[in-house]
This record gives C-alpha cells, structure tokens and sequence, in this order.
C-alpha cells in the first residue's frame, strides 16, 4: 500500500502545480490518498447548459469520463453549483432516493460499484464555468474525515487554481504581443546589458543578415559606425539608462555601406517582456530598427528633438525635403536666399551633413514607419 502524502507535502505539490499546470495529474492521485475516496478530479461544470469537462482525474475508466462529458452530465445532481467552498455531496443537493431512481445513479454512478458524489467549488470570480474539486468516496457515502479533508484543501487548491488563471493570461498577452511585434515591417531587436541580441523579429534578421549598417559579432549587436556603436554601449548599459533614453525619445542614426540611412530607435521593454511567465529574460530594452523612407511631415518633429533645431531650421529643413533647393526654399518661406543658407549651414553642423541630398535621406530614415 503506498504511503499517503503529509500535509505539507501535499500542499506544496498542489502550489508546484499552480506554477507547471502539468504537475496536477500527479496532485489529483495524492488528493485522492490523502482524502480516501476511491475517485477524484477537478472539473469544470456550466451551470447554464449543464455540460461537464474533467480535467485532470484518477480512480474512474476512461470510459466513463467520456460517458460524462457525452450524456450524463447533464443528469447529474449540481444542476445549480454550491458556493465557493462549500463541501457538498449528493444528499445536500437533491432528495437522495429520488436521486437513486435517476439516471445519473443508475446508468453511470451505480455500474461503477459507487453511491455518492462529493464536490466542492474552488473559483470565487463569477466563471461560467467554475472549476470544482469532484470526489467519488467508493461504496460508502462521504463521511466526516472525509468531508473535513476536502474542506482543508480548498484554499490551497483555489489559490494554486488562481496562479494557473493568471499564468495564462499572462501568456496570451505575450502570445498575442509577440505576434504584433514579428509582424512589423521594421526590425525589434531585444538586447541585454552588453549588448547581446536576446531576440528579434523576422524584419531584425533581415537587417542583420545583410551584414551592414548592423551586425553581430559572437552574438552582440555592432553597427557600422563606432559614434553609434558607443551610443548604444552607453544607453544599454543598464535598464534605468534604457528607460531615460526611451522617454527622451532618444534614437541613434544609422548610415549603412550605400549611404542609405536607417534610424535606431530606443525602446524600454514593458512588464510582459521583460518578466516573462517561463522566467526573467536577460533582455533590458530594445531597438526599433527602419530605413529610410521619406516623409518630411511624420519626421520632422523626430528630428527636431534628435538635433535640437530651432523653428527656423526646422522650417528650412522641411523646405529643403519636401520643396527643393534653397531658391525654392526662400521663395516657399518668402526670405532672402542668405537667410536660407545661414539656417541651412546651421542644420548642417548639428546632422553631421554637408549636403542638400543627404539631408533628405537624413529626414528620410526619420520618417516614423508607425505614422505611415
């Protein structure tokens, strides 16, 4: 005969089983020891429809689980479910030996050799379709120890119950943000305190993969530029500096072989990445990698807070991208050409460009592929 669990075992398998939904197999068989009974599962039972699904089970065939679910759930006594913790068997539901002459008794309770049911409901939210702890004591009805055991492990295995709910949840968010993210036409990259890529989406591969403006080197993010490259040293050095970079808005210009222009912009993980359900990633923060595609209106405010333009710069530089050359650009603003050039000059030094054409790919790798 095996050994029947101690308490603190038991209790301790049950919350093991509340983070790794996996282990309840295994917990419903020690529940079923340390109870007595002959059967035990946790079900989910609609009140409405009176259909039944039964999870995790031990002590009863197979096939009458299916008959269950196919028949005879709809016969059985909790047609209106007790409340929150409250241990019920057949006699506290139902006139007993009207039950005896039912179906439910007599087609799937009684072939099984047994005469009672015991359950118990576990979830206090309003579920419509709460779990509950199932228990078939054997040949006998469910008698007091029986009952006061039962009773003892409803807080445990609600709260476990609980942690699983939450779990899940967490997971489908994750799920369904992780599918945002590998859907977007620009590149995610997730990186740790030294930079190393911890993950990224399809578009970051692409990137990548083409070995320019960013690279990896034995798993660590490297771009073409070494002031670039030590911005992103100095930012990804820990979260908090993540965090400031991210709610400056901060972004780190990128130029690739061929001259095109890439923007990097900085990102701080929310909770749900950070702190994954399977464990803590080493993840910090994160880029938002997209190359250049003009849209003077959608960058201009990006690029005014990256290089601290005046609003006379500023306009000057949306002129020079959307209209043309400085001639057209005094004639659109209606000032002289060597105020236009002065300005121009200006934005010049704070780019780091000295060309009209680069400019425009400058505010091209700025236009935001979110606005778009």
């Amino acid at each position: 005969m095996s050994r029947l669990p101690k308490q603190s075992e038991l209790i301790e398998s049950i919350y093991d089983a509340g983070l790794n939904p996996e282990l309840w197999s295994d917990v419903v068989v020690m529940l079923n020891g340390y109870i007595g009974s002959q059967a035990c599962g946790l079900i989910s039972k609609d009140p409405v429809s009176k259909s039944g699904a039964t999870h995790y089970y031990c002590g009863v065939d197979p096939h009458y689980i299916q008959l269950y679910a196919e028949t005879y759930a709809q016969y059985d006594p909790l047609a209106r479910l007790p409340q929150y913790g409250e241990v019920r068997n057949i006699p506290d539901l139902v006139n007993f030996d009207e039950y005896r002459r039912g179906r439910f008794y007599q087609e799937w309770l009684r072939p099984q050799g047994c005469v009672d049911v015991a359950n118990v409901v576990l979830e206090q939210s309003k579920s419509p379709c709460p779990m509950l702890l199932t228990v078939i004591p054997g040949r006998d009805m469910l008698d007091a120890a029986q009952r006061a055991r039962m009773q003892f492990l409803v807080p445990h295995t609600s709260r476990a119950l609980l942690i699983n709910r939450a779990i899940e949840r967490k997971q489908r968010h994750a799920t369904a943000l992780a599918d945002v993210v590998d859907r977007l036409n620009a590149g995610v990259i997730l990186l740790d305190a030294a930079c190393n890529i911890v993950h990224c989406n399809p578009a970051a591969e692409t990137i990548l993969a083409a070995d320019d403006v960013l690279r990896t080197v034995s798993g660590r993010l490297v771009t073409r530029s070494s002031e670039a490259n030590l911005a992103l040293r100095n930012i990804f050095r820990d979260a908090g500096e993540v965090a400031v970079a991210a709610a400056a808005d901060r972004k780190i210009p990128l130029t690739s072989d061929n001259g095109s222009y890439y923007v990097a912009h900085v990102i701080a993980l929310p909770s749900l990445l950070r702190e994954g359900v399977v464990g803590r990633t080493t993840a910090i923060g994160a880029l938002f990698v997209w190359k250049a595609e003009l849209d003077g209106r959608s960058s201009a405010d990006l690029i005014d807070r990256t290089f601290d333009l005046t609003p006379a710069e500023l306009k000057v530089l949306q002129s020079i991208v959307e209209v043309g050359g400085v001639p057209e650009t005094a004639a659109a603003l209606g000032i002289a050409e060597t105020t236009v050039k002065t300005h121009l000059h200006r934005v010049f030094a704070k780019t780091g460009v000295s060309r009209q054409a680069d400019l425009v790919k400058l505010a091209a790798g700025f236009a935001n592929p979110l606005v778009r």
